[in-house]
């Protein structure tokens, strides 16, 4: 079974006559004041009964911003198919009011049920209008989601993950989380027990900086380990080919360069491209203050897929019998609006707490494939480096 990549491209044919639904509303409707106070009043059930329902942040955890910049991606798409979505009253749902079940549905995790009771429709309208939100992210949104294009933007990165804790020519950090997933016992459910005995999705993610998302794959199931789901990932077989992580090396010393790679966690094989902790009983002084270095690079993945699960809570807890071909492309739209929030620089975001683990209750793995020759040289020209014992 191949990953489900949830990325699928749709084009609509160029001459192809586009019916617009009544959810159509015009710009000055849309984009007035007086929007937000009237979705508001038609909120019922538990997020009436607080105050803050009157700040509009308090219920999407974005700001106004943010949430009129993700209508305008994809309002398109949302009003191209006929559609009669209606409140319990009557009341057609304006672009607006649909972008806003969707992200609260994403956002808060709740069921169809207690979001139709608090929105004030059925079930199956929240069901249908976040999936269609969740097709129309896809077609607009993916530009949010790419490895960097340009020498300049790739200089910024390698330059600000140098910053951290002074490892060079670093191009990201790697890491995978579990999506815990709520399913029957049934042997045809097995290949979902990771090793814990949950059943779960992976979603491996490579993160910049700034914690954002620059590569990611999902849709392989809790049973493949970390070393496994980097193996079968295009970013792996690009790196193989020499199509990734191929710019230019640079001079630490006369005779010592360092091409381009990425960190990951012992769960990871070490390889020319991607640089693992050292490891064993027996590593010396200046290796474990290499490993602190490389700790503290790493822990930007960490919080990024904590971040991740924090906001969009739907990806946060355990599922409760997701449609597994769906999950996919629903983990891909939470990653596009967490790079979003991030590309908005959204400064609700900065006031979050957040929580320290992504996967609690994993055990780290560690992968028993033996060190890549080429990749142990990197690790040790690194390592003498960066602790002032490497020669010209």
């Amino acid at each position: 079974m191949g990953p489900i990549r949830g990325s699928r491209k749709r084009r609509r044919p160029a001459n192809k006559k586009v019916e617009r639904s009544s959810a159509s509303s015009s710009p000055e409707e849309e984009e007035s004041g007086e929007w937000w106070h009237d979705f508001s009043n038609r909120i019922s059930g538990p997020l009436s009964s607080s105050r803050e329902t009157e700040k509009f942040e308090s219920v999407f955890k974005i700001s106004r911003k943010t949430f009129d910049y993700i209508c305008s991606l994809v309002k398109e798409d949302m009003v191209a198919k006929p559609s009669n979505f209606t409140t319990t009253g009557g009341k057609v749902l304006s672009v607006n009011d649909q972008v806003a079940v969707a992200l609260r549905r994403l956002i808060s995790g709740k069921s169809f049920v207690s979001l139709g009771v608090s929105f004030g429709m059925n079930k199956s309208t929240v069901s249908q209008i976040t999936w269609r939100f969740v097709e129309a992210m896809e077609e607009r949104g993916l530009h949010h989601l790419r490895w960097p294009s340009t020498e300049t933007e790739m200089q910024n990165i390698k330059s600000k993950f140098e910053k951290i804790r002074g490892l060079p020519n670093c191009c990201g950090v790697i890491d995978t989380t579990h999506i815990m997933m709520c399913m029957p016992s049934d042997p045809a459910n097995d290949i979902y027990l990771d090793q814990e005995k949950k059943h779960s999705m992976v979603l491996q993610a490579i993160v910049d900086p700034e914690m954002r998302f620059r590569d990611i794959v999902t849709g392989w199931p809790g049973s493949m380990c970390e070393s496994l789901v980097l193996k079968n990932s295009g970013f792996s077989k690009l790196c193989e080919r020499g199509h990734r992580l191929n710019g230019a090396p640079i001079d630490l010393s006369e005779a010592s360069k360092v091409r381009e790679y990425i960190v990951g966690d012992a769960g990871y094989p070490l390889l020319p491209w991607l640089i693992t902790p050292y490891q064993g009983k027996g590593i010396s002084v200046m290796e474990s203050e290499f490993n602190k270095r490389h700790f503290a690079t790493r822990m930007v993945a960490q919080r990024a897929l904590v971040r991740l699960k924090d906001t969009w809570r739907i990806v946060q807890g355990e599922m409760w019998r997701p449609d597994k071909h769906r999950l996919p492309r629903i983990i891909l739209v939470c990653c596009l609006l967490h790079n979003i929030l991030i590309d908005m620089e959204d400064e609700v975001q900065d006031e979050m707490a957040l929580s320290h683990i992504h996967d609690s209750g994993y055990k780290q793995q560690v992968c028993k494939a033996s060190d890549d020759d080429d990749g142990a040289v990197l690790r040790d020209t690194l390592h003498r480096y960066l602790t002032g014992r490497l020669t010209s």
